[in-house]
């Protein structure tokens, strides 16, 4: 019988960061999942490790790929679940009874599109940071997304018949396009008001966050329109810059 949750796990040459995936994982209280770890031909001993921590609930594939999101579509290819959850090597579950709250979200409610909470970050010794620069709001619509990501993607838990694959045409944000696209399918979409995931925050190359920037301009000016996009992307600048701050001088604390 497929099982109720499919989490996915891509990796590249995760060693130091996969174990407290795996472990998070592993410690759930509800148990009809399966964890399915996409790797792309690691040079390091991030298979080893996925292998020699190997349950039945987990299946290992390790072959080239042309990036994050084609792995991501291969994740796609091979989950059986009836919903799916990302959670990239480093990322973790809050706590071991988060799996059994979405799960109980999801009956509860029927079966919605679309089950999401909030996140925190976290360094890479699981210590807190701080929240999350967007917090998810209680209602959620498509039209959230015009304010950004507001949701993270790996508190973000899809409906796999409404999930689309990953546009390959963005390199670094076809992840906010893909939760969109679920948002236009998704007939319900229920909150869970807590914390259901521990973000790992490693900082982004300046290079990268740019891309990543200019491209999700695009993706926002294609769904919402220029003109919206320009105007709360002037909003946006202070909450950036304040959200900055805050996670320097956590970090410079810890």
């Amino acid at each position: 019988m497929a099982p109720l949750i499919s989490i996915i796990t891509v990796t590249y040459n995760a060693q130091a960061t996969l174990p407290a995936t795996i472990v998070s994982v592993k410690s759930q209280t509800f148990g009809d999942y399966e964890h399915i770890i996409v790797d792309g031909a690691s040079t390091d001993h991030t298979i080893e490790l996925a292998r020699n921590s190997s349950t039945p609930q987990m299946y290992i594939v390790s072959e080239p790929d042309n990036g994050l999101y084609d792995a991501m579509n291969k994740g796609l290819g091979l989950a059986k679940g009836k919903y799916l959850i990302f959670l990239n090597a480093g990322d973790s579950f809050h706590s071991s009874e988060t799996l059994a709250t979405i799960a109980k979200a999801i009956v509860d409610n029927d079966y919605p599109g679309i089950v999401y909470g909030q996140t925190q970050l976290v360094d890479a010794t699981g210590n807190r940071l701080c929240d999350r620069h967007l917090t998810a709001p209680d209602i959620l619509t498509y039209q959230s997304f015009a304010n950004g990501m507001v949701v993270c993607h790996q508190a973000f838990v899809v409906l796999a018949k409404i999930a689309p694959l990953y546009n390959l045409k963005f390199k670094y944000s076809a992840d906010y396009d893909w939760c969109i696209q679920c948002l236009q399918h998704s007939r319900q979409n229920v909150y869970i008001p807590q914390i259901t995931i521990d973000y790992l925050s490693e900082g982004v190359t300046t290079a990268n966050h740019r891309a990543s920037l200019i491209e999700r301009f695009r993706i926002m000016s294609y769904y919402y329109g220029t003109t919206r996009t320009l105007v709360n992307h002037l909003r946006f600048i202070p909450r950036y810059l304040s959200h900055q701050r805050k996670l320097k001088a956590n970090k410079t604390e810890v």
